[in-house]
Order: structure tokens, then sequence, then C-alpha cells
């Protein structure tokens, strides 16, 4: 048998147990306690770790004490200079490509006589070689001469409009083009992609404030998207239906208009065009993939061309759907002529020749669901005259697909 056998179970249990009291075999009296006793080993660790979680709390506290008000402040500090220093960098970077847009337009006056009357806005440069792009309403019908100045205070009042989207046209849109550069090398701005954008996304309007502060910065973030509104300019008329418009705090003043809206990359995600009457911080911007499609053909051709489908339609919400008793609440609703008092399909227009019909539902194009934040003329925009793209309507009750080959809108 094993003889550890029963000094290895006493010793078990003198560890378990803390301590057994031992006697000696002369005295019959306790025998002290070692240094190297189990209780006096556990004891000792006790109260070192004591000692330790109190110089801690009692460190964390002082340090706490003494230092969080200050450090509190320096981390602030940072946070805003990592900021400040951001933003100046975007300033600095787009800026260049900015412009100041001043105008000369011919206005009837009273008895067949012309007024002449100043305009002011702003315009980013898309191409090296003078291509911009700005809002229509700071380059309107009737502008009979444009100037436009860079960052660095160079004037160019060699500069022709390019084309302007009609009036009744949702998208503000107008490019320009200087004649000749004279050598003067022309920064393009960088394009993001504003679809990546979400509420609370930071971003940075930059502009010519008021027609009197070239490139003014502000900044804020996106406060929501897929806005619809109705604009007119500072004497309440040339009313304008815009649509799938960013919403944002960032300060945008007259003379903004045309300016960018760019993210922390420094690209631009929108076009500013409007600001609420009445209202503080609430300004709107056209996102910039909504116009990919226009950029791009001006940059190919030289000219605008504007793809269209041919339809009038209304944007589906629930309240829509219920007015109309329509089984679904989110698409574009072509109504009855009879509803409008006007042809809803234009005749031997793209839709017309694809033959589509009155109270159908276009739900997608291209297999992107339109609703709030997709219109129909958006998800359009990003094409081209020719493209060819694909509808799902709702007709009947029934889903169906239509291919359809996009036209050049009319110019009025």
């Amino acid at each position: 048998m094993d003889n550890e056998g029963p000094l290895k179970t006493d010793e078990r249990q003198t560890e378990q147990q803390g301590f057994i009291p031992q006697w000696s075999p002369k005295t019959n009296k306790k025998a002290p306690l070692g240094p190297n006793h189990p209780r006096i080993r556990f004891l000792a660790i006790a109260l070192l770790l004591i000692l330790s979680i109190s110089f801690g709390f009692l460190g964390g506290w002082l340090a706490d004490k003494n230092q969080s008000p200050a450090t509190t402040i320096q981390k602030q500090q940072v946070v805003l200079k990592t900021q400040g220093q951001l933003i100046s960098n975007i300033a600095q970077t787009v800026g260049q490509s900015v412009v100041s847009i001043t105008t000369l337009q011919t206005t009837q006056g009273f008895f067949g006589t012309d007024s002449q009357k100043q305009g002011a806005g702003t315009g980013i440069i898309l191409t090296s070689d003078g291509l911009i792009i700005t809002n229509r309403h700071v380059a309107p019908a009737g502008t009979t001469k444009v100037t436009v100045t860079l960052s660095d205070g160079t004037e160019f009042d060699n500069v022709s409009v390019v084309g302007r989207t009609n009036q009744n046209d949702s998208l503000d849109i107008a490019f320009l083009k200087i004649g000749d550069t004279k050598g003067k090398k022309l920064t393009p701005v960088s394009i993001g992609d504003s679809t990546k954008m979400k509420v609370g996304d930071p971003v940075v309007a930059i502009g010519n404030a008021l027609g009197q502060f070239q490139n003014t910065v502000t900044s804020g973030i996106i406060s929501g998207y897929g806005r619809s509104l109705q604009a007119s300019d500072s004497s309440g008329a040339s009313n304008e239906n815009l649509e799938d418009m960013f919403q944002t705090d960032a300060a945008i003043n007259e003379g903004n208009s045309g300016g960018p809206l760019v993210n922390l990359d420094g690209d631009v995600v929108g076009i500013n065009t409007a600001v609420a009457n009445g209202a503080q911080n609430l300004g709107f911007s056209i996102p910039i993939n909504d116009i990919s499609g226009l950029i791009k053909s001006v940059e190919q051709t030289g000219k605008l061309q504007r793809p269209f489908l041919g339809v009038v339609y209304i944007p589906l919400t629930n309240d829509v759907a219920q007015q109309y008793n329509l089984s679904v609440a989110r698409g574009a609703y072509i109504p009855t002529s009879s509803a409008t008092g006007s042809d809803t399909i234009l005749s031997d227009g793209p839709a017309s020749k694809a033959g589509l019909k009155e109270g159908d539902i276009i739900t997608k194009i291209d297999n992107i669901a339109i609703d709030q934040t997709n219109s129909l003329s958006a998800i359009i925009n990003k094409h081209v005259v020719g493209d060819t793209v694909i509808l799902n309507i709702l007709r009947g009750g029934k889903q169906q697909t239509v291919s359809v080959t996009l036209g050049t809108a009319p110019s009025s």
C-alpha cells in the first residue's frame, strides 16, 4: 500500500479548511503558526489584494479629480481642431474648382422697352477646358452676358451657355463653357456618389454667398433626402417643382445656387439649389447622381440632351394611393387625361411608342424600385438619350415588363 496516503489526506484537509490545530506532544499547547503555514500565506495574499485594489481606486479617483477637466478640454480641442483642419483642407482643395458667376439678363419692361438685370451665383468646373455646371436660374433664358471668376480672382468674360433644362423641368441645371482659358490651368472637381449619403452624414457647402462673398464655406449634415418642393426666385416668380432633393442644415444663401455640396472626402455629392424662406438652416441640393447622365452627355457631345420617357406622372404615397384607390402605395402613377385636363402620355414619345397607357403604375426601372428616395425622374436622369430601360408596370392588377428607348426631351 501507498505509505503516503494518510499524510497526504491530512495535508489536503489543511489546504482546504485553512488550518487544523496542531498540538505539541510535550506541552499540549497550540503550536505557533510558521510564516509558511497555509493560513498565513492566505491572509497575506488577501491583504495584498485588498491594499492593491484600494490604492488602485484611490489613484484612479485622484487622477480623475485632478486631471478630468483638463483632459476633457484637451480632447474637445483635439476633436474641434481636427474637424477645423479637415474642413479647411476641403475648402482649399474643392475651392479651386468653384467659380463665381455674374450674369446680365435682358427682360421685357413696360411699353415694350427692354431692361437689364444683373444676377449672381456659383458654378463648378467639370473639365480642364472650361465646362461648368450651375443652376438654370443662375443663367436663365434671356441671359446675354456671363462672367466667370476663379477662386484666385482670374476673370473670364468669354463664357457661353451650352444649354439649360426647360423651365418646367424638375432638374434646375445649366451648363456653361469658357471659350478660351488663355493658358490658365483649371482644376476639375471630383464627383462622388450621392447614393451613399445617409441622414446624419457631414457635408460642406461652398458658394458665392449673396453674390458678394466668394467661396464662402459652411458645414452641416444631410438632414433628409427624397424631398419634393416648389421653389421660386426672390421676386416670387419662376415657380419650379423640384424633386428628389437632399435637405441639409449647412447654410445656403442667395448666390450659393449652383455651388457644390461635398462629403468629407472632398467629392461633390450635390448641387446647392434652394433655401426655405422663413426657416433657418433649411437648404436643398440636387443629388449629383440625378444629373450624372446629363454631365456625361454634355462632356461627350458638347450639348445638353435631356433623356425623357414622355409621361406625366404622380409620385405615389399612402395618401395618393388611397385617393385614387390604387393597390400599391409606391411607384409612378400615370393618371387619365380627364383627371388632369391634358395628355399624360405624350404622343409619339418613348412611352407612347412602347405601349404605355393611362392608368399604368410604373413600379421599377431597371429593377430599381420607384419610391420616396428614388423618383422616376431621378432614375431616368442617370441615363443618356438612346439608352434602353426596362419598366415594371402594374396594369389592371397584373405585373408586366416593358422595354423603352429614351428620347430627347423637348426644349420647352
